[in-house]
Protein backbone atom coordinates (compact mmCIF):
# COMPACT_ATOMS: atom_id res chain seq x y z
CA UNK A 1 0.00 0.00 0.00
CA UNK A 2 1.02 3.83 -0.48
CA UNK A 3 1.74 6.05 2.61
CA UNK A 4 -1.60 8.04 2.46
CA UNK A 5 -1.95 11.65 2.76
CA UNK A 6 -4.74 12.27 4.96
CA UNK A 7 -5.53 10.40 8.27
CA UNK A 8 -7.55 6.80 8.09
CA UNK A 9 -11.02 7.03 9.78
CA UNK A 10 -12.55 4.37 11.29
CA UNK A 11 -15.63 3.89 13.03
CA UNK A 12 -16.66 0.66 15.39
CA UNK A 13 -20.16 0.46 16.76
CA UNK A 14 -20.29 -2.03 18.72
CA UNK A 15 -22.69 -2.58 22.62
CA UNK A 16 -21.91 -3.02 25.95
CA UNK A 17 -20.35 -5.65 26.35
CA UNK A 18 -19.20 -6.85 23.04
CA UNK A 19 -15.29 -5.30 23.94
CA UNK A 20 -15.87 -2.57 21.41
CA UNK A 21 -13.24 -0.35 23.83
CA UNK A 22 -10.67 -2.70 23.91
CA UNK A 23 -11.35 -3.56 19.93
CA UNK A 24 -10.32 0.45 19.63
CA UNK A 25 -7.52 0.60 22.01
CA UNK A 26 -5.99 -2.33 19.37
CA UNK A 27 -6.23 -0.10 16.90
CA UNK A 28 -4.35 2.58 18.67
CA UNK A 29 -1.78 0.82 19.83
CA UNK A 30 -1.22 -0.84 16.44
CA UNK A 31 -1.18 2.86 14.53
CA UNK A 32 0.92 4.02 17.43
CA UNK A 33 3.78 1.68 17.37
CA UNK A 34 4.06 1.30 13.93
CA UNK A 35 4.52 5.34 12.94
CA UNK A 36 1.49 6.91 13.16
CA UNK A 37 -0.31 9.62 15.25
CA UNK A 38 -3.67 8.19 16.88
CA UNK A 39 -6.54 10.28 18.29
CA UNK A 40 -9.67 7.96 19.81
CA UNK A 41 -13.20 9.17 20.61
CA UNK A 42 -16.09 7.56 21.90
CA UNK A 43 -20.06 8.32 21.87
CA UNK A 44 -21.89 6.53 24.40
CA UNK A 45 -25.21 4.98 22.96
CA UNK A 46 -28.56 4.47 24.47
CA UNK A 47 -30.27 1.79 26.76
CA UNK A 48 -32.12 -0.02 24.11
CA UNK A 49 -29.13 -1.04 22.00
CA UNK A 50 -27.87 -2.53 25.73
CA UNK A 51 -25.46 0.61 25.62
CA UNK A 52 -24.22 1.23 22.44
CA UNK A 53 -21.12 2.99 21.55
CA UNK A 54 -19.71 4.71 18.61
CA UNK A 55 -15.83 4.89 18.69
CA UNK A 56 -14.00 6.76 16.49
CA UNK A 57 -10.07 6.83 15.75
CA UNK A 58 -8.03 8.73 13.16
CA UNK A 59 -4.44 7.60 12.06
CA UNK A 60 -2.24 9.79 10.67
CA UNK A 61 0.97 9.03 9.50
CA UNK A 62 4.33 10.49 10.97
CA UNK A 63 6.26 9.98 7.70
CA UNK A 64 3.64 12.60 5.73
CA UNK A 65 4.53 15.05 8.64
CA UNK A 66 6.82 17.89 7.80
CA UNK A 67 9.26 18.94 11.04
CA UNK A 68 7.01 20.83 13.24
CA UNK A 69 3.89 19.89 11.86
CA UNK A 70 0.60 18.76 13.78
CA UNK A 71 -2.28 17.08 12.26
CA UNK A 72 -5.64 18.13 12.95
CA UNK A 73 -7.63 15.06 13.64
CA UNK A 74 -11.58 15.26 13.71
CA UNK A 75 -13.16 13.95 17.07
CA UNK A 76 -16.41 12.52 15.26
CA UNK A 77 -17.40 10.63 11.94
CA UNK A 78 -18.30 12.70 9.41
CA UNK A 79 -20.70 11.23 6.53
CA UNK A 80 -19.30 10.42 3.36
CA UNK A 81 -15.71 10.64 4.60
CA UNK A 82 -15.13 7.09 7.00
CA UNK A 83 -12.80 4.75 5.19
CA UNK A 84 -13.52 2.53 7.38
CA UNK A 85 -16.34 0.91 9.65
CA UNK A 86 -16.33 -2.15 11.96
CA UNK A 87 -19.94 -3.36 13.34
CA UNK A 88 -20.02 -6.14 15.59
CA UNK A 89 -24.08 -6.61 14.93
CA UNK A 90 -25.90 -6.55 11.68
CA UNK A 91 -28.41 -4.19 13.20
CA UNK A 92 -25.39 -1.78 14.05
CA UNK A 93 -24.15 -2.03 10.31
CA UNK A 94 -27.84 -0.99 9.83
CA UNK A 95 -27.59 1.82 11.94
CA UNK A 96 -24.12 3.23 10.43
CA UNK A 97 -25.56 3.29 7.14
CA UNK A 98 -28.45 4.70 8.14
CA UNK A 99 -26.22 7.47 10.12
CA UNK A 100 -24.39 8.14 6.68
CA UNK A 101 -20.94 7.08 7.31
CA UNK A 102 -20.86 4.30 5.01
CA UNK A 103 -20.52 5.80 1.49
CA UNK A 104 -20.18 3.62 -2.00
CA UNK A 105 -17.31 5.68 -2.75
CA UNK A 106 -14.98 5.34 0.20
CA UNK A 107 -16.42 3.11 2.88
CA UNK A 108 -15.18 -0.42 3.58
CA UNK A 109 -17.80 -2.02 6.08
CA UNK A 110 -16.76 -4.94 8.16
CA UNK A 111 -20.18 -6.04 9.80
CA UNK A 112 -21.01 -9.19 11.94
CA UNK A 113 -23.96 -10.88 10.27
CA UNK A 114 -25.05 -11.97 14.06
CA UNK A 115 -28.56 -10.40 14.91
CA UNK A 116 -29.11 -8.89 18.38
CA UNK A 117 -32.87 -7.72 18.35
CA UNK A 118 -33.32 -4.26 19.18
CA UNK A 119 -35.87 -3.00 22.35
CA UNK A 120 -37.99 -1.26 19.38
CA UNK A 121 -38.11 -4.86 18.15
CA UNK A 122 -38.95 -6.59 20.90
CA UNK A 123 -41.51 -4.04 22.62
CA UNK A 124 -43.68 -4.23 19.31
CA UNK A 125 -46.91 -6.32 19.79
CA UNK A 126 -46.45 -8.33 16.64
CA UNK A 127 -42.97 -9.19 14.90
CA UNK A 128 -41.23 -6.36 15.34
CA UNK A 129 -38.31 -7.33 13.76
CA UNK A 130 -36.01 -5.75 11.03
CA UNK A 131 -35.30 -8.33 8.06
CA UNK A 132 -31.77 -9.11 7.60
CA UNK A 133 -32.09 -9.83 4.07
CA UNK A 134 -32.93 -6.01 3.50
CA UNK A 135 -30.32 -4.78 6.37
CA UNK A 136 -27.89 -7.46 4.29
CA UNK A 137 -28.77 -5.86 1.03
CA UNK A 138 -28.73 -1.65 2.68
CA UNK A 139 -25.06 -2.98 3.63
CA UNK A 140 -24.05 -4.65 0.77
CA UNK A 141 -25.50 -1.31 -1.28
CA UNK A 142 -24.49 1.37 0.71
CA UNK A 143 -20.60 0.33 1.24
CA UNK A 144 -17.53 0.78 -1.24
CA UNK A 145 -16.86 -3.16 -0.22
CA UNK A 146 -18.88 -4.94 1.89
CA UNK A 147 -17.04 -7.67 3.82
CA UNK A 148 -20.00 -9.95 6.32
CA UNK A 149 -19.02 -12.78 8.41
CA UNK A 150 -20.64 -13.72 11.49
CA UNK A 151 -18.00 -12.82 13.82
CA UNK A 152 -20.56 -14.19 17.44
CA UNK A 153 -20.16 -17.88 15.86
CA UNK A 154 -16.51 -17.33 15.50
CA UNK A 155 -16.06 -15.74 18.79
CA UNK A 156 -18.02 -18.83 20.38
CA UNK A 157 -16.33 -21.43 18.49
CA UNK A 158 -13.17 -19.51 19.70
CA UNK A 159 -14.07 -19.37 23.14
CA UNK A 160 -13.09 -15.54 23.47
CA UNK A 161 -14.59 -12.82 22.76
CA UNK A 162 -16.30 -10.99 19.10
CA UNK A 163 -13.72 -7.95 19.88
CA UNK A 164 -10.79 -10.21 18.67
CA UNK A 165 -13.05 -11.62 16.00
CA UNK A 166 -13.19 -8.02 14.89
CA UNK A 167 -9.61 -7.05 15.34
CA UNK A 168 -8.52 -10.27 12.98
CA UNK A 169 -11.43 -9.49 9.99
CA UNK A 170 -10.38 -5.93 9.99
CA UNK A 171 -6.64 -7.33 9.26
CA UNK A 172 -7.92 -10.00 6.75
CA UNK A 173 -10.01 -7.69 4.99
CA UNK A 174 -6.80 -5.35 4.14
CA UNK A 175 -7.92 -2.07 4.49
CA UNK A 176 -5.17 -1.09 7.17
CA UNK A 177 -1.18 -0.19 5.76
CA UNK A 178 -0.35 -2.86 8.45
CA UNK A 179 0.97 -6.19 8.62
CA UNK A 180 -1.06 -9.92 10.14
CA UNK A 181 2.16 -9.71 12.31
CA UNK A 182 1.80 -6.16 13.24
CA UNK A 183 -2.41 -6.73 14.04
CA UNK A 184 -1.03 -9.83 16.20
CA UNK A 185 1.77 -8.09 17.97
CA UNK A 186 -1.14 -5.73 19.48
CA UNK A 187 -2.86 -8.49 20.54
CA UNK A 188 0.09 -10.22 22.58
CA UNK A 189 1.03 -7.10 24.01
CA UNK A 190 -2.43 -6.71 25.92
CA UNK A 191 -1.43 -9.57 27.99
CA UNK A 192 -4.92 -11.02 29.00
CA UNK A 193 -6.68 -13.88 27.15
CA UNK A 194 -3.78 -13.77 24.85
CA UNK A 195 -4.32 -17.54 23.09
CA UNK A 196 -7.94 -17.41 23.27
CA UNK A 197 -7.72 -13.47 21.38
CA UNK A 198 -5.33 -14.85 18.96
CA UNK A 199 -7.72 -17.87 18.02
CA UNK A 200 -10.25 -15.77 17.37
CA UNK A 201 -8.16 -13.31 15.55
CA UNK A 202 -7.27 -15.85 13.26
CA UNK A 203 -10.43 -17.19 12.49
CA UNK A 204 -12.04 -13.83 11.99
CA UNK A 205 -8.98 -13.13 9.66
CA UNK A 206 -9.41 -16.27 7.66
CA UNK A 207 -13.09 -15.28 7.24
CA UNK A 208 -12.48 -12.25 6.29
CA UNK A 209 -10.02 -13.48 3.86
CA UNK A 210 -12.42 -15.44 1.80
CA UNK A 211 -15.45 -12.97 2.43
CA UNK A 212 -17.15 -11.17 -0.08
CA UNK A 213 -19.95 -8.88 -1.22
CA UNK A 214 -22.06 -11.69 -2.01
CA UNK A 215 -22.27 -12.21 1.99
CA UNK A 216 -24.58 -15.24 2.38
CA UNK A 217 -27.22 -14.02 4.83
CA UNK A 218 -27.72 -15.11 8.38
CA UNK A 219 -29.02 -19.24 8.65
CA UNK A 220 -32.78 -19.50 9.53
CA UNK A 221 -33.51 -21.41 12.84
CA UNK A 222 -34.25 -25.26 11.65
CA UNK A 223 -37.46 -25.76 12.88
CA UNK A 224 -37.22 -28.78 15.35
CA UNK A 225 -37.41 -32.48 14.33
CA UNK A 226 -40.53 -34.29 15.20
CA UNK A 227 -40.09 -36.41 18.22
CA UNK A 228 -40.06 -40.04 17.55
CA UNK A 229 -42.88 -40.93 19.72
CA UNK A 230 -45.53 -39.03 16.98
CA UNK A 231 -48.53 -41.40 16.76
CA UNK A 232 -48.83 -42.45 13.22
CA UNK A 233 -52.40 -40.72 13.02
CA UNK A 234 -50.86 -37.86 13.45
CA UNK A 235 -48.39 -38.52 10.80
CA UNK A 236 -51.20 -39.54 8.67
CA UNK A 237 -53.70 -36.71 9.20
CA UNK A 238 -50.60 -34.00 8.50
CA UNK A 239 -50.18 -35.62 5.53
CA UNK A 240 -53.83 -35.74 4.42
CA UNK A 241 -53.72 -31.22 4.92
CA UNK A 242 -52.92 -29.04 1.99
CA UNK A 243 -49.13 -28.68 1.53
CA UNK A 244 -48.80 -25.03 2.64
CA UNK A 245 -49.72 -26.06 5.73
CA UNK A 246 -47.71 -29.18 7.13
CA UNK A 247 -45.20 -27.25 7.99
CA UNK A 248 -46.99 -25.42 10.29
CA UNK A 249 -49.19 -28.52 11.15
CA UNK A 250 -46.10 -30.57 12.00
CA UNK A 251 -44.50 -27.89 14.16
CA UNK A 252 -48.03 -27.31 15.98
CA UNK A 253 -48.03 -31.15 16.88
CA UNK A 254 -44.49 -30.77 18.42
CA UNK A 255 -45.59 -27.58 20.39
CA UNK A 256 -48.61 -29.26 22.01
CA UNK A 257 -47.52 -32.72 22.74
CA UNK A 258 -44.25 -30.81 24.54
CA UNK A 259 -46.99 -28.05 26.01
CA UNK A 260 -49.61 -31.34 26.88
CA UNK A 261 -49.82 -34.29 25.49
CA UNK A 262 -50.26 -36.74 22.75
CA UNK A 263 -54.64 -36.93 22.56
CA UNK A 264 -53.88 -32.71 22.95
CA UNK A 265 -52.11 -32.45 19.69
CA UNK A 266 -54.40 -35.05 18.26
CA UNK A 267 -57.25 -32.32 19.16
CA UNK A 268 -55.39 -29.60 17.44
CA UNK A 269 -54.87 -31.94 13.83
CA UNK A 270 -58.93 -32.52 14.11
CA UNK A 271 -59.45 -29.03 14.71
CA UNK A 272 -57.56 -28.11 11.93
CA UNK A 273 -59.18 -30.81 9.29
CA UNK A 274 -62.61 -28.93 9.92
CA UNK A 275 -61.14 -25.37 8.64
CA UNK A 276 -59.15 -27.67 5.70
CA UNK A 277 -62.01 -28.69 4.55
CA UNK A 278 -63.49 -25.44 3.89
CA UNK A 279 -60.33 -23.99 2.30
CA UNK A 280 -58.89 -23.42 -1.81
CA UNK A 281 -55.99 -22.94 -3.00
CA UNK A 282 -53.73 -21.37 -2.11
CA UNK A 283 -55.15 -22.48 1.14
CA UNK A 284 -54.31 -19.16 3.04
CA UNK A 285 -56.84 -20.15 5.60
CA UNK A 286 -55.26 -23.66 6.26
CA UNK A 287 -52.06 -22.23 6.81
CA UNK A 288 -52.64 -19.33 8.85
CA UNK A 289 -54.92 -21.53 11.15
CA UNK A 290 -52.24 -24.23 11.48
CA UNK A 291 -50.09 -21.50 12.61
CA UNK A 292 -52.47 -19.60 15.00
CA UNK A 293 -54.05 -22.18 16.36
CA UNK A 294 -50.86 -24.01 17.87
CA UNK A 295 -50.44 -20.73 19.55
CA UNK A 296 -53.72 -20.50 20.92
CA UNK A 297 -54.02 -23.97 22.71
CA UNK A 298 -50.37 -23.81 23.77
CA UNK A 299 -51.01 -20.76 25.86
CA UNK A 300 -48.95 -19.54 28.84
CA UNK A 301 -50.33 -19.90 32.24
CA UNK A 302 -48.92 -20.93 35.46
CA UNK A 303 -48.11 -24.29 34.63
CA UNK A 304 -45.91 -23.57 32.02
CA UNK A 305 -44.14 -20.71 33.10
CA UNK A 306 -43.27 -22.75 36.23
CA UNK A 307 -42.48 -26.29 34.10
CA UNK A 308 -40.39 -23.48 31.75
CA UNK A 309 -37.90 -22.61 34.63
CA UNK A 310 -37.35 -25.92 36.18
CA UNK A 311 -36.19 -27.31 33.05
CA UNK A 312 -32.97 -28.98 33.41
CA UNK A 313 -32.15 -27.59 29.88
CA UNK A 314 -32.90 -23.93 30.64
CA UNK A 315 -29.90 -24.01 33.93
CA UNK A 316 -27.66 -25.41 31.00
CA UNK A 317 -28.85 -22.82 28.82
CA UNK A 318 -27.99 -19.98 31.48
CA UNK A 319 -24.81 -21.17 32.63
CA UNK A 320 -23.88 -21.45 29.41
CA UNK A 321 -24.58 -17.93 28.37
CA UNK A 322 -22.59 -16.55 31.48
CA UNK A 323 -20.08 -18.50 30.56
CA UNK A 324 -19.98 -20.64 33.88
CA UNK A 325 -16.59 -21.82 34.71
CA UNK A 326 -15.58 -24.96 36.56
CA UNK A 327 -16.08 -23.91 40.42
CA UNK A 328 -18.32 -20.96 40.11
CA UNK A 329 -22.05 -21.36 41.67
CA UNK A 330 -24.85 -19.66 39.79
CA UNK A 331 -27.88 -18.08 41.50
CA UNK A 332 -30.79 -18.01 39.28
CA UNK A 333 -34.00 -15.45 40.68
CA UNK A 334 -37.27 -15.40 39.85
CA UNK A 335 -39.54 -13.11 39.65
CA UNK A 336 -43.08 -13.42 39.96
CA UNK A 337 -46.30 -11.40 40.93
CA UNK A 338 -49.37 -14.09 40.02
CA UNK A 339 -52.63 -12.19 40.60
CA UNK A 340 -55.77 -13.21 42.30
CA UNK A 341 -57.21 -14.38 38.36
CA UNK A 342 -54.13 -16.27 37.78
CA UNK A 343 -54.12 -18.20 40.73
CA UNK A 344 -57.74 -18.96 40.02
CA UNK A 345 -57.30 -20.01 36.96
CA UNK A 346 -54.60 -22.54 38.09
CA UNK A 347 -57.19 -24.47 40.08
CA UNK A 348 -60.25 -26.79 38.73
CA UNK A 349 -63.02 -24.82 37.35
CA UNK A 350 -65.31 -25.02 39.98
CA UNK A 351 -62.83 -23.84 42.73
CA UNK A 352 -61.63 -21.55 40.13
CA UNK A 353 -65.08 -19.78 39.33
CA UNK A 354 -65.71 -19.68 43.83
CA UNK A 355 -63.06 -17.81 43.65
CA UNK A 356 -63.56 -15.19 41.39
CA UNK A 357 -67.42 -14.80 42.88
CA UNK A 358 -66.74 -15.05 46.88
CA UNK A 359 -65.69 -11.86 48.57
CA UNK A 360 -63.87 -13.84 51.25
CA UNK A 361 -62.62 -16.21 49.18
CA UNK A 362 -61.37 -13.49 47.05
CA UNK A 363 -59.63 -11.34 50.32
CA UNK A 364 -58.01 -14.10 51.57
CA UNK A 365 -56.62 -14.92 48.00
CA UNK A 366 -55.77 -11.67 47.33
CA UNK A 367 -53.43 -11.15 50.78
CA UNK A 368 -51.63 -13.67 49.22
CA UNK A 369 -51.23 -11.84 45.55
CA UNK A 370 -50.55 -8.25 46.55
CA UNK A 371 -47.14 -8.12 46.13
CA UNK A 372 -44.69 -9.95 44.03
CA UNK A 373 -42.13 -12.55 45.50
CA UNK A 374 -38.77 -13.67 44.18
CA UNK A 375 -38.30 -17.65 43.97
CA UNK A 376 -34.75 -18.73 43.42
CA UNK A 377 -34.75 -21.87 41.27
CA UNK A 378 -31.17 -22.81 41.83
CA UNK A 379 -32.77 -23.27 45.64
CA UNK A 380 -34.09 -26.66 46.26
CA UNK A 381 -37.02 -24.79 48.20
CA UNK A 382 -37.90 -22.30 45.27
CA UNK A 383 -37.54 -25.14 42.67
CA UNK A 384 -39.69 -27.80 44.66
CA UNK A 385 -41.94 -24.76 44.71
CA UNK A 386 -41.87 -24.24 40.95
CA UNK A 387 -41.78 -27.64 40.04
CA UNK A 388 -44.62 -28.38 42.62
CA UNK A 389 -47.00 -26.08 40.31
CA UNK A 390 -45.42 -27.71 37.32
CA UNK A 391 -46.08 -31.31 38.62
CA UNK A 392 -50.26 -30.10 37.57
CA UNK A 393 -49.54 -30.63 33.92
CA UNK A 394 -51.55 -33.59 33.61
CA UNK A 395 -54.69 -32.23 35.24
CA UNK A 396 -54.23 -28.83 33.66
CA UNK A 397 -57.37 -29.61 31.40
CA UNK A 398 -59.38 -29.31 34.71
CA UNK A 399 -58.68 -26.27 35.43
CA UNK A 400 -60.55 -22.95 34.80
CA UNK A 401 -57.76 -21.74 32.49
CA UNK A 402 -58.34 -24.49 30.19
CA UNK A 403 -62.08 -24.49 29.96
CA UNK A 404 -61.92 -21.01 29.25
CA UNK A 405 -59.53 -20.98 26.89
CA UNK A 406 -61.14 -23.87 24.90
CA UNK A 407 -64.37 -21.91 24.82
CA UNK A 408 -62.48 -19.11 23.25
CA UNK A 409 -61.10 -21.51 20.57
CA UNK A 410 -64.02 -23.07 19.64
CA UNK A 411 -65.91 -19.55 19.33
CA UNK A 412 -63.06 -18.21 17.39
CA UNK A 413 -62.95 -21.30 14.71
CA UNK A 414 -66.71 -21.19 15.04
CA UNK A 415 -66.71 -17.44 13.01
CA UNK A 416 -63.74 -18.48 10.69
CA UNK A 417 -65.88 -21.52 9.86
CA UNK A 418 -69.00 -19.46 9.38
CA UNK A 419 -66.78 -16.73 7.15
CA UNK A 420 -65.20 -19.02 5.17
CA UNK A 421 -68.58 -20.18 3.33
CA UNK A 422 -69.55 -16.17 2.49
CA UNK A 423 -66.29 -14.34 2.31
CA UNK A 424 -63.04 -16.38 2.57
CA UNK A 425 -60.80 -13.05 2.92
CA UNK A 426 -62.73 -12.26 5.77
CA UNK A 427 -62.03 -15.52 7.12
CA UNK A 428 -58.54 -15.43 6.95
CA UNK A 429 -58.22 -11.98 8.28
CA UNK A 430 -60.04 -12.92 11.53
CA UNK A 431 -57.75 -16.28 11.76
CA UNK A 432 -54.53 -13.62 11.85
CA UNK A 433 -56.81 -11.74 14.33
CA UNK A 434 -56.10 -14.67 17.43
CA UNK A 435 -52.49 -12.94 17.56
CA UNK A 436 -54.19 -10.43 19.74
CA UNK A 437 -54.67 -12.79 22.83
CA UNK A 438 -51.37 -13.61 23.72
CA UNK A 439 -49.37 -13.06 26.98
CA UNK A 440 -50.56 -13.22 30.92
CA UNK A 441 -51.94 -10.89 33.05
CA UNK A 442 -53.05 -7.01 32.10
CA UNK A 443 -51.86 -8.19 28.28
CA UNK A 444 -53.93 -11.06 27.92
CA UNK A 445 -56.96 -8.78 29.01
CA UNK A 446 -55.83 -6.04 26.92
CA UNK A 447 -55.75 -8.75 23.92
CA UNK A 448 -58.84 -10.01 24.24
CA UNK A 449 -60.78 -6.97 24.76
CA UNK A 450 -59.48 -5.57 21.15
CA UNK A 451 -60.02 -9.10 19.91
CA UNK A 452 -63.69 -8.82 21.22
CA UNK A 453 -63.68 -5.54 19.35
CA UNK A 454 -62.91 -6.14 15.93
CA UNK A 455 -64.69 -9.58 16.01
CA UNK A 456 -67.90 -7.02 16.93
CA UNK A 457 -67.59 -5.23 14.05
CA UNK A 458 -66.52 -8.63 11.50
CA UNK A 459 -69.75 -10.01 12.70
CA UNK A 460 -72.15 -7.12 12.21
CA UNK A 461 -70.61 -5.94 8.98
CA UNK A 462 -69.35 -9.23 7.47
CA UNK A 463 -71.61 -7.81 4.03
CA UNK A 464 -69.69 -4.80 4.03
CA UNK A 465 -67.41 -4.36 0.48
CA UNK A 466 -63.56 -4.37 1.36
CA UNK A 467 -64.59 -5.67 5.18
CA UNK A 468 -61.92 -7.83 4.89
CA UNK A 469 -59.10 -4.79 4.95
CA UNK A 470 -61.07 -2.75 7.44
CA UNK A 471 -60.85 -5.86 9.64
CA UNK A 472 -56.76 -5.77 8.71
CA UNK A 473 -56.57 -2.20 9.48
CA UNK A 474 -58.49 -2.66 12.93
CA UNK A 475 -55.96 -5.71 13.37
CA UNK A 476 -52.97 -3.66 12.70
CA UNK A 477 -54.15 -0.55 15.00
CA UNK A 478 -54.49 -2.97 17.50
CA UNK A 479 -50.93 -4.02 17.43
CA UNK A 480 -49.62 -0.43 16.84
CA UNK A 481 -49.88 0.61 20.44
CA UNK A 482 -50.44 -1.39 24.19
CA UNK A 483 -52.36 1.89 25.04
CA UNK A 484 -55.53 1.20 22.49
CA UNK A 485 -55.57 4.63 21.38
CA UNK A 486 -54.96 3.47 17.77
CA UNK A 487 -57.34 1.39 17.78
CA UNK A 488 -60.61 2.96 18.85
CA UNK A 489 -59.51 5.84 16.63
CA UNK A 490 -59.95 3.36 13.90
CA UNK A 491 -62.87 2.08 15.08
CA UNK A 492 -64.18 5.34 14.95
CA UNK A 493 -63.15 5.79 11.13
CA UNK A 494 -64.72 2.51 10.47
CA UNK A 495 -67.68 3.60 11.91
CA UNK A 496 -67.92 7.11 10.26
CA UNK A 497 -66.79 5.82 6.91
CA UNK A 498 -69.75 2.74 7.17
CA UNK A 499 -72.69 5.15 7.87
CA UNK A 500 -71.80 7.51 5.37
CA UNK A 501 -71.68 4.74 2.68
CA UNK A 502 -75.29 3.24 4.40
CA UNK A 503 -76.90 6.99 3.98
CA UNK A 504 -75.36 7.35 0.37
CA UNK A 505 -76.92 3.67 -0.24
CA UNK A 506 -80.20 4.74 1.23
CA UNK A 507 -79.81 8.13 -0.85
CA UNK A 508 -79.09 6.43 -3.89
CA UNK A 509 -82.41 3.82 -3.36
Amino acid sequence: MTTPTRAIRIAILAMGGEGGGVLANWIVDLGEQNGHIAQLTSVPGVAQRTGATIYYIELFPKAALRAGQVPVLAMMPVPGDVDVVVASELMEAGRAVQRGIVTPDRTTLIASTNRVFAMTEKIVMADGRVEADKLLEACQMAAKRFVGLDMAKLAEQSGSVISAVMFGALAGADVLPFTREAFTATVTRGGVGVAASLKAFDSGYGAAQTSDAATVAPAAIAAAPMPPSLPGAAAVAIGLLPEPAREFAAEGVRRLMDFQDIPYALDYLRRLEAIAKLDRAPHRLTRETARYLALAMSYEDTIRVAELKTRSDRFARVADEVGVKDGQIVEIAEYLHPRLQEVAESVPAPLGRFILRNGIARRIVSAFTSSGKTVKTTSLRGFLLLYAVSSMKPRRHRTLRFAEEQTSIEAWLGDVRAFADTNYDLACEVVECRNLIKGYGDTLERGRRNYEAILAVARVSSSVPAIDRAVATLRSAALADDTGAKLQAALARFSTSHSTRTTQAAASA
